[in-house]
């Protein structure tokens, strides 16, 4: 909602918002942009508005909400302002896709960038090479980020229905969201709409290597081309992991394309390199423009961002709230600090982690690293205990694979753990799709205590 309002703000609109209390960094761009946020209250709505966007986040009850329903005032939801205002008329890259949105979204923005093309954009996240997570843009193309979770209170289908794209790149496809879709034949119902959305003349760009995106887009009408480490016609080789990020050649139909040298590290970053190549390649690039973008990507904040070092403990941040994004996370620290030993440290907050769908199989994740802290579930109290997920389970069945595991609850009892326990040398990557309680500033004051003293 923050960048669309970034949007609106540019094109000339006069913008202003409602919100529960906001923080850093969310608070600080809208100040940047002379946007004025106020706390939810009906005379908000005065003067009035040519036009309410609403956000999902808000529910019926909400003062406001109820003025603009009693009042039939105008409104609409963030997604179809975006397509009316921004979309419509530009060629819509739609970056799709249970894992990696954001960062695709934002590499293949910046590579787009990089070779001259000036697309517009809105990023659900903050990326590294951008001041902002949105822009306008004068080229042909819009790059954004489609989210499959609800669009608002009045429209429960997915946002990225809304998008029209014509060119579409779809990630892997998994079970998510546990609060909305009950199993992941939903999920793959809607990913089959989004397929159904991409005109003829259009492209689908899928993960080939992922079972789920083949049978979702196998009867899609617009063109289709893969990308893979295994499967596709955009494939991957000669993969060289280091600790300055990660190295590999790009094969088109069978042929060297490009040599790429990039920042960033992981697996998954190869896979999103070989989308973002793809539709580059539509976009009209060289194999040259595409190798020196990803070259001089840097990544998304939140994304194995380095938050600090002291006393040699590296502290990570990372969004990681998925089984396949937590092995990801870790596999990728690994590669970029090899031999060190790896504290894998997770708050379960997402709604999905938070219940218990995905208990049996965050042990197997979580045993990519050498230590696991586990915290206590966000808001625990909301939901009923045999929907919950159990920590305490987790620590016993990690133990039972022999990795060593704790439960502590808090914050403060983790940030003072790890002050104590982590040695020089030692990573720790801090897992959650929120603040975890500042973790991150507590644990890197401890750590520099523990050096004064």
């Amino acid at each position: 909602m923050s960048s669309l309002a970034g949007l609106l703000r540019e094109s000339g609109c006069r913008v202003t918002g409602s919100d529960n209390p906001l923080y850093p960094p969310t608070s600080t761009i809208l100040a940047d942009l002379d946007i004025q946020v106020s706390r939810y209250d009906a005379a908000n709505l005065g003067p009035l508005p040519d036009l309410i966007v609403v956000g999902n986040a808000v529910r019926r009850g909400n003062p406001e909400v109820e003025e603009v329903l009693d009042r039939k005032l105008p409104y609409a939801s963030m997604p179809q302002v975006l397509f009316q205002r921004f979309l419509r008329e530009r060629h819509a890259i739609v970056v799709a896709g249970t894992h990696g949105k954001t960062t695709t979204t934002a590499m293949l923005a910046w590579v787009l960038v990089h070779a001259g093309r000036d697309p517009g954009f809105l990023i659900g996240g903050l990326p590294q090479n951008f001041a902002s997570s949105f822009r306008i843009g004068s080229g042909k193309a819009f790059v954004v980020e489609g989210d499959e979770y609800d669009t608002a209170f009045f429209d429960k289908g997915p946002k990225f229905m809304h998008y029209r794209p014509d060119t579409a790149l779809i990630g892997t496809v998994e079970f998510d969201h546990a609060d909305i879709y009950r199993d992941l034949g939903e999920v793959e119902r809607v990913f089959r709409w989004f397929t159904n959305t991409v005109p003829r003349r259009g492209l689908i760009v899928r993960h080939e290597d992922c079972e789920v995106t083949r049978a979702v887009t196998s009867r899609a009408l617009a063109r289709v081309t893969g990308y893979g480490l295994t499967s596709g016609a955009w494939r991957a080789s000669e993969l060289r992991d280091g600790p300055n990020g990660i190295a590999f050649r790009i094969v088109r139909e069978g042929a060297p394309w490009a040599d790429v040298a990039m920042r960033v590290s992981g697996e998954y970053n190869v896979r999103n390199a070989l989308a973002v190549a793809a539709a580059a390649a539509e976009q009209g690039l060289t194999a040259r423009e595409v190798a020196e973008g990803l070259a001089t990507f840097q990544g998304v904040r939140r994304r194995l961002e380095v938050r600090g070092e002291v006393d040699g403990v590296v502290v990570l941040d990372d969004f990681a709230h998925h089984p396949t994004a937590i092995v990801g996370t870790l596999r990728a620290a690994r590669q970029r600090y090899p031999g060190r030993r790896l504290w894998a440290v997770l708050e379960p907050r997402s709604w999905s982690l938070r219940r218990n769908v995905f208990q049996d199989r965050l042990p197997e994740a979580l045993a990519e690293g050498d230590e696991i802290v586990l915290a206590e579930v966000f808001g625990a109290e909301e939901l009923e205990p045999a929907e919950r997920l159990d920590p305490e389970r987790l620590v016993r069945d990690l133990a039972a694979l022999g990795k060593p595991a704790r439960f502590l609850p808090s914050a403060d009892a983790i940030a003072a753990h790890l002050a104590t326990h982590a040695a020089p040398g030692d990573v720790v990557a801090v897992m959650s799709n929120g603040g975890f309680g500042g973790l991150h500033e507590k644990l890197l004051t401890g750590l520099q205590a523990r050096v004064v003293r």
